[in-house]
């Protein structure tokens, strides 16, 4: 499965709203939604924007859509830096506000949505995420044996996001890519989805052989790097080779282990040995990949409880507080959930 790019559009004041509510309509249009679904993400669209005015001076709006459980879903989350809720939760009630209006923003939001969920701290500010499906989902639906999630904006000004991942989840391997084309624009972009073609198209399961192989396919691009993570179901082991500035590393709680990759440009020059980072898969553990547009010394210690939420939340969290915005943006989370 691919996680396409993000469309970020700004939301600070309401001369942009007309604009941000217009082009979210016809992507959910363009994605196949019906009028009434349509509707209803426009209500939402409409609830999300006008919360960044009036209770954070502004904000940014993420939005893609994206194959997922048979049927296409498209995915809108609010960022804003303002003085943030001490208890998200109670506020998603309907009749709750803290501006005076009639606070009935978030429980129309949740109700439309399939996915809904709220996450802020005092002083730091809220991410509010929500999912609206085309089809109808079971009632009943089996946690799957792991989750990825991935946040990825295009530097500001470019069409297109020069890094891309992939993630494909099997019943006995999780395989994870992120990659990041040198430069940004049509070129980089280019290069990174010629490199998760090969992934796409790989047998192999081992990182390092899926890198040469990447290595081998790119050359006539600019080139780009990537790390690569392979989760084995039965060994319980997660096998990680990189090449080029991804930042990778485990996190559990507060306990972080970093993963050194190789220097080196896939499609120009790798080293003659590349080999696998092991590390034995513990409860609750995250992955967590980073491009260079997110700074180097990011980190979540003071999120506490944020592992709970959606990773999708995770990797908000972490674009909203170190996307450097000079450059493409990526942010990857996974989980295992089931070892058995």
């Amino acid at each position: 499965m691919d996680n396409t790019a993000h469309i970020s559009f700004n939301a600070e004041d309401r001369s942009y709203f007309a604009i941000l509510k217009r082009e979210i309509h016809h992507i959910a249009i363009n994605a196949g939604f019906t009028a009434s679904k349509t509707g209803e993400i426009d209500i939402i669209v409409a609830e999300m924007a006008s919360n960044l005015i009036k209770h954070a001076g502004g904000g940014e709006i993420l939005v893609r859509t994206f194959p997922e459980n048979d049927s296409e879903v498209i995915e809108l989350i609010s960022i804003d830096k303002g003085p943030g809720m001490s208890d998200p939760l109670r506020m998603i009630e309907d009749g709750m506000s803290t501006a005076n209006t009639l606070g009935h923003g978030f429980g129309a939001m949740k109700r439309l949505s399939d996915t809904f969920q709220v996450y802020s701290l005092k002083e730091w500010g809220t991410i509010v995420l929500s999912r609206v499906y085309k089809d109808e989902l079971p009632h009943f639906r089996k946690k799957p044996s792991a989750e990825v999630r991935s946040i990825i904006v295009a530097k500001p000004g470019e069409r297109v996001s020069g890094d891309g991942a992939y993630f494909s989840l099997q019943p006995k391997l999780l395989k994870i890519f992120l990659g990041d084309g040198l430069g940004h624009g049509p070129e980089a972009h280019l290069a990174v989805q010629q490199a998760i073609q090969v992934v796409k198209t790989s047998v192999n399961d081992v990182p390092s052989e899926i890198l040469r192989q990447i290595h081998a396919d790119v050359k006539k691009t600019r080139g780009l790097v990537g790390t690569m993570a392979v989760f084995d179901f039965k060994e319980k082991k997660w096998r990680i080779c990189g090449v080029g500035n991804i930042a990778t590393r485990m996190q559990q709680n507060l306990v972080v282990k970093n993963h050194m990759s190789y220097n080196g440009v896939l499609g120009m020059n790798i080293p003659s040995t590349l080999k696998e980072q092991e590390t034995e898969n513990e409860r609750g553990q995250v992955l967590i990949m980073c491009s260079d547009g997110i700074k180097t010394r990011w980190d979540l210690q003071r999120h506490l409880g944020i592992f709970k939420y959606d990773l999708t939340i995770v990797a908000a969290a972490i674009y909203k507080d170190f996307a450097r915005r000079t450059d493409d943006m990526s942010v990857v989370v996974g989980r295992i959930n089931a070892t058995s």
